[in-house]
């Protein structure tokens, strides 16, 4: 297929009908990352097994969509991508059927996986098929789109997860997806094309590179199961876990040497050659990072230290998502006359501070503070993605454009898993170092601690208890306001460290180039 036949070539349908559709896909895929996190309590109790237990229903999902997420461009290269998306749609669709109907442990772990499996290939291949079906000009547009619904759907999942399981049951927190993906499944199938050069790549693919897969497999798989159970293993005090971090750092280091000599590479990694193409992917990572943590962080803490049910603790998050939904135009705007790496920047400065501010946590915090603070998160997150994205595929050619969806995508939504296993394992690591740090103040010798007992103890008089009941609860009901305070102080923490990683967008954005694209279709 000659170079001016593949620039001639436009899509049949109206370039945005096929991005609504394709970005219907990637919402349910992510949607579904975040849904199930409220609902594992119900899920061990209706399956009969302990909390540690459900949360494989996670890492199983998570490991399997971060290997297939990496080798997407070249299965879409050897199946035809359309027929690729609709594969991973009708297996997605298929998969949460067999999670909805589930009634034994292991029949939702197979079906988890092989949902991560066939989720995989939804987000890359559809920011690949938005690269092909709008000009260089257009994108920032369409990635706006994207943008909507690939962080608003993180917002939405604990919301919808917890109204479902709370109003009907945790089957359809699964069995939403089915009438979802049988639209889009019917929309891919009568809007979606191949161009001529993808038609091209499938006659010639080379052979597939099992060894180049085997690679990923082992890096990312053990990574994931390695940050998703440290916490539950002791991190490196278990063998286990050193062994799962040790084999996915000798996968990585051979790996990467592999992939970088092997004649026909699963994942062509010389697309990191570009410089916005590699600083572009390392601030989508840190991005998803925060992205992913602060959106577990919030509801984790309104449940555990407010008492909130699931539903509300979602809630929390709703407002943030309007605000996102409001200010990604406003950013494609700004985007005309601002150069795209001081909005990435500014995103990053504006994400670090809303950070910062949401340290300022305190027991008996309102629902509107709690509403605010992740709003600001949101805010700057408007900031960020799409001209992260925009400015990132800017200088790829063409040819590229699998492999570099794949790997871009690959480091939001890895991160973004780490991310939720670290910040969740930080609480629980500073809740015990706060409450070590605070537990020698509940001495007889320090003043301030007898002067808080006595409160208690009036207090429980005055509800009609006897003065000697009441000088026994009272240490206990002490203990536990300290309890208390030191986990509110463990989500400062978090918060704090987050906030320093947001800073490390600010340089590696000011780092790179606005050159145009010289190779576009």
């Amino acid at each position: 297929m000659s170079d001016t036949a593949q620039q001639d070539w436009q899509p049949s349908y109206n370039p945005w009908l096929v991005a609504i559709v394709v970005t219907l896909g990637a919402f349910m895929e992510v949607l579904d990352t975040t849904i199930v996190n409220v609902s594992l309590p119900h899920i061990a109790g209706s399956l009969s097994v302990s909390s540690d237990q459900s949360t494989w229903t996670l890492t199983t999902y998570l490991v399997a969509n971060g290997i297939v997420l990496t080798i997407s461009g070249s299965l879409s290269r050897h199946l035809g991508r359309k027929r690729y998306f609709m594969i991973c749609l009708a297996g997605f669709t298929a998969c949460s059927l067999g999670c909805g109907i589930s009634d034994q442990f292991w029949e939702i772990l197979v079906f988890r996986m092989l949902q991560g499996f066939f989720g995989g290939g939804l987000q890359p291949t559809q920011q690949s098929i938005i690269l092909d079906v709008f000009p260089p000009a257009k994108r920032q547009a369409a990635f706006s789109l994207t943008a909507i619904a690939i962080i608003i759907a993180p917002v939405i999942g604990p919301v919808l997860g917890g109204y479902l399981t709370d109003t009907y049951s945790w089957h359809w927190i699964f069995l939403i997806n089915i009438p979802i993906g049988l639209m889009t499944l019917f929309g891919v199938w009568q809007v979606v094309e191949d161009p001529p050069y993808l038609e091209e790549q499938k006659r010639t693919a080379p052979p597939f590179n099992y060894l180049g897969v085997f690679f990923i497999a082992i890096a990312l798989g053990c990574m994931e199961v390695g940050t998703d159970r440290g916490e539950d293993y002791d991190w490196l005090d278990s063998t286990f876990i050193q062994v799962m971090f040790i084999s996915s750092a000798a996968a990585y280091l051979f790996g990467s040497a592999y992939l970088l000599y092997a004649r026909h590479p699963v994942v062509d990694l010389r697309v990191f050659k570009d410089r916005n193409f590699a600083l572009g992917t390392l601030e989508i990572g840190i991005m998803g990072f925060v992205l992913y943590a602060s959106a577990v962080l919030i509801p984790q803490f309104a449940q555990e230290q407010l008492s909130y049910t699931s539903y509300w603790a979602g809630l929390v998050l709703a407002p943030g998502g309007v605000v996102l939904a409001l200010l990604i135009p406003v950013t494609g705007r700004i985007m005309a006359f601002i150069p795209t790496k001081y909005i990435i920047a500014t995103g990053g400065l504006a994400l670090s501070a809303a950070l910062y501010y949401s340290m300022h946590l305190v027991p008996d915090m309102d629902f509107r503070t709690l509403a605010i603070m992740r709003a600001a998160q949101t805010a700057a997150l408007a900031l960020l993605f799409v001209p992260i994205s925009t400015v990132t595929y800017a200088t790829i050619p063409q040819e590229l454009n699998g492999d570099a969806t794949a790997l871009f995508t690959m480091a939001r939504n890895v991160f973004g898993g780490i991310g939720i296993s670290v910040s969740t394992a930080l609480i629980t690591d500073h809740q015990q170092m706060r409450q070590a740090d605070m537990v020698h103040t509940l001495t007889p010798t320090y003043q301030p601690y007898n002067v808080l007992l006595q409160q208690v103890q009036h207090a429980l008089v005055s509800t009609g208890q006897s003065v000697a009941q009441a000088m026994q609860q009272a240490p206990g009901q002490v203990f536990q306001m300290l309890r208390g305070q030191a986990g509110v102080l463990a989500y400062s923490d978090v918060f704090f460290i987050t906030g320093l990683m947001a800073l490390a967008i600010i340089p590696a954005a000011l780092f790179m180039t606005s050159k145009p694209s010289e190779s576009k279709g």
